[in-house]
C-alpha cells in the first residue's frame, strides 16, 4: 500500500508529518491492504489567513479490480485529529464495501421453508 502525502502552502509537511500520517493509516488501513494500491492525503488550513485554525484532510482510497475510489474528509482544529477523523472514517466505509463484497451467496436466510 503506497501512501502519498500533499499538503498545501499554509501546512509545512516534514518528516515528522509524514511519519505520524503514515503511522496512523497503516493502524487503521493495514487489514484492507490486499485491496488498497495508494491512499493519497490533501492536507490544507482552511483559515490560514484567519488566526483560528482549521484543518481539512481528505483521504483518498484506489483499489484495484476495477473499483472506484472512496473518499473520506475530515475537518479539525488540529492536523493530527484532521487525519485521524479521516481514517476512521475511511475504515468504517472500507469495513462496508468489502464486507458486502465478502458475503457469498447461499448463506443464512429467512426463506428456507418455502413450499
Amino acid at each position: 500500500m503506497q501512501i502519498q502525502i500533499n499538503t498545501d502552502e499554509n501546512i509545512y509537511g516534514g518528516e515528522g508529518l509524514s511519519a505520524r500520517v503514515s503511522a496512523e493509516i497503516h493502524t487503521r488501513l493495514d487489514r484492507f491492504s490486499q485491496h488498497i494500491t495508494r491512499i493519497e492525503v490533501h492536507l490544507s488550513d482552511e483559515n490560514a489567513t484567519n488566526r483560528a485554525v482549521s484543518t481539512s484532510v481528505v483521504l483518498s482510497k484506489r483499489a484495484w479490480r476495477r473499483r472506484q475510489p472512496e473518499v473520506a474528509s475530515d475537518h479539525a482544529a488540529t492536523i493530527d485529529a484532521a487525519y485521524s477523523g479521516a481514517a476512521k472514517k475511511l475504515h468504517h466505509a472500507l469495513e462496508s464495501t468489502l464486507g458486502k463484497l465478502d458475503d457469498t451467496k447461499g448463506g443464512d436466510t429467512i426463506r428456507t421453508g418455502r413450499q
